[in-house]
């Protein structure tokens, strides 16, 4: 799948929960704040159980926190 990568909405996501922090957000979902900031940075791609739970979080499907962007 050369010319697309993963990219998130975790930062927006966090703000409009109450500018939820990473730390927060890792607590919710059993990740240290690090693993967080690396998924929002795009640096890390989130275990498929990882992603659900972050979408859980908020309240959305994995295609509002997770999108394959083009190149």
């Amino acid at each position: 799948m050369s010319g697309r990568r993963l990219t998130n909405s975790l930062r927006v996501l966090r703000f409009h929960a109450g500018e939820m922090t990473q730390a927060e957000l890792g607590e919710k979902i059993g990740v240290t704040r690090q693993t967080v900031a690396a998924i929002e940075q795009g640096k890390y791609s989130p275990t498929l159980e990882t992603a659900f739970r972050i979408a859980d979080v908020f309240g959305v499907g994995l295609d509002e926190v997770f999108r394959w962007a083009e190149e």
